[in-house]
């Protein structure tokens, strides 16, 4: 079958030019090969540069539309003239880079932020409020948080000299299990030595909010862009926030599900019992169990009552209840005889 470039590019049939170049503004920046360093990054960035190409020009797309990839690169079942005339025929230069330079204006990829809303390379200078979370990675651009407003560019070339970045400055975050249940925000306070208009340095404080989404999970990072201290002919280091989880008294987590160890007696163990178990949103589920030996290995899963999955909000993992069978200390000579006659060997 040939490449389908509408799922290369993530649109559908129907998508607009503009949708197209937005499709292919993200997607290169994500996938070029100066900054992704992944095994698969070069030949996506060639996929997406072909698909690009062959979509934004409307022949090659009717082409496309109707015959499909073979269609386009080995001529148009049926298309010869009548004079004998070949067909056209497309092929693709080979040169995704090249491309990335004619629609940027620029081949180094580092010259723009990324903006996952569509809006594509931003040139370095140029502040902005936009956010963006994507696998475990949460990029907060300079200049604040929240909303899409963009305040003015300071006019920064996009090709001009790249300049050092310092080395990131990571801080773990303890959130409870209650709060990555529900999500919750967090108010930290960072400080940073900023230069002024009269070339002194000061020191600037503010508070930033970081809003954990239900269901992150422990190794999540979130990272404020150029946060860090202001030297002369470097860019300050990005702040980077670490989500770790804060030890619970009943809890255990173990992705999205959720362990609990239930303390009950050797003869609970044998001739059975009803458990109560404890959720994370406070009540409490039976677990009817007296039909039933225990053993050291029994595991029980109670479906949906782990934490959320954070890009699958109505879908939870699960409790997972195991036993912890506490044996007496010491059995009187008369137990231990009615023991060893009922025991089998």
């Amino acid at each position: 079958m040939g490449k389908d470039y509408y799922k290369i590019l993530g649109i559908n049939k129907n998508a607009t030019e503009e949708e197209i170049k937005k499709a292919y503004r993200k997607l290169a920046l994500k996938y070029h090969p100066d900054k992704n360093k992944s095994p698969q990054a070069e030949e996506r960035f060639i996929e997406i540069a072909e698909a690009y190409e062959v979509l934004s020009d409307k022949s090659k797309r009717d082409i496309y539309d109707q015959y499909g990839e073979e269609g386009l690169k080995g001529g148009i079942p049926g298309g010869g003239n009548e004079s004998g005339g070949g067909t056209n025929t497309y092929t693709f230069h080979g040169d995704p880079r090249s491309t990335f330079a004619q629609f940027f204006g620029s081949s180094d990829p580092f010259s723009f932020f990324f903006d996952n809303s569509g809006g594509g390379g931003i040139p370095h200078g140029t502040f902005q409020t936009q956010s963006m979370f994507d696998d475990g990675e949460f990029t907060q651009m300079p200049g604040g948080l929240g909303g899409a407003f963009r305040s003015q560019s300071f006019n920064v070339q996009p090709n001009r000299k790249r300049q050092a970045q310092d080395p990131p400055i990571e801080h773990d975050l303890y959130v409870t299990l209650e709060e990555i249940d529900k999500g919750c925000v967090k108010k930290m306070k960072i400080s940073r030595m900023c230069h002024g208009a009269d070339g002194n340095s000061r020191k600037e404080t503010k508070v930033i909010n970081i809003n954990v989404k239900p269901g992150w999970k422990a190794g999540t990072k979130i990272t404020f862009q150029q946060e860090g201290d202001q030297k002369p002919g470097k860019i300050p280091a990005d702040i980077i926030f670490i989500i770790r989880d804060k030890p619970h008294h009943l809890f255990k987590r173990d992705g999205n599900d959720l362990k609990y160890s239930a303390v009950i007696s050797l003869k609970q163990a044998l001739c059975g019992t009803l458990v109560q178990v404890p959720t994370l949103q406070g009540d409490r589920i039976g677990l009817n169990m007296q039909n039933e030996i225990i053993k050291p290995s029994t595991i029980k899963r109670v479906s949906g009552r782990g934490l959320p999955y954070p890009k699958e909000q109505n879908r939870r993992g699960d409790l997972l209840v195991s036993f912890d069978i506490k044996f007496p200390d010491t059995l009187h000579h008369d137990a231990k005889e009615v023991l060893n006659d009922l025991l089998p060997n």
